[in-house]
């Protein structure tokens, strides 16, 4: 599992205690999806879920700079709620996404890390399994382009002196699909503190503000 791993161990830091509270989402709380998020995209769509409820068991914070916060919501078993909101707190959070885990793999040496860092290079991704998906973030006019590295915080209690610092390189993709849906692909290069580096996938959707509640 990917984010199995990352929910051990402690530190102390008076600033990563305080944790947000974002769309009323928080750990230990009950996150209801509207279905119709991912069965409107029809027989074409790989992101499915057996399930209309989250239950958040840890999240993370990611902070861009000038380009705000990312809020990271996880359950028991990988599902991940993202919100982007121009504020530390979540406050004025206006972009949702919804994901779930495909493949998780530690890479076997320096080649295949060379390989991925490739691949999220590229104008295009595919893996196994999957169809092709264009590069969304910054467009894919240029044949290559750098991906996005940050170091996420996350929490696994509400008390906020339990957490981990994990450094990850990523980029995203998005493939149209028949009608208005479009399905997403989070492809991540994972190195917790103290941890081993591992290359995942993660396909999921966008969601309307109104697709979900807690």
């Amino acid at each position: 599992m990917i984010f199995r791993g990352l929910f051990g161990g402690r530190r102390d830091a008076a600033d990563e205690q305080i944790i947000p509270v974002v769309r009323n989402v928080t750990i230990g709380r009950t996150v209801r999806l509207d279905p119709l998020a991912w069965r409107r995209l029809g027989e074409g769509a790989l992101f499915r879920l057996d399930t209309d409820v989250l239950e958040i068991v840890a999240q993370g914070r990611i902070n861009l700079g000038a380009d705000g916060f990312v809020h990271r919501f996880y359950t028991d078993d990988d599902l991940m709620l993202q919100m982007v909101s121009p504020d530390a707190m979540g406050q004025g959070a206006n972009d949702f996404t919804l994901f779930g885990p495909w493949s998780s793999a530690y890479p076997p040496d320096a080649a295949a890390k060379r390989r991925w860092s490739d691949r999220l290079r590229a104008r295009t991704f595919e893996d196994e399994g999957l169809p092709a998906y264009r590069r969304f973030w910054f467009g894919d006019a240029d044949e290559r382009q750098d991906p996005v590295s940050f170091w996420e915080t996350v929490w696994d209690d509400r008390s906020g002196l339990a957490f981990r610092k994990i450094y990850q390189t990523c980029m995203l993709f998005a493939r149209d699909l028949p009608g208005e849906g479009r399905e997403l692909l989070l492809a991540l290069e994972m190195e917790p503190e103290n941890g081993d580096l591992t290359h995942e996938v993660m396909v999921g959707i966008p969601l309307n503000v109104g697709e979900f509640e807690a």
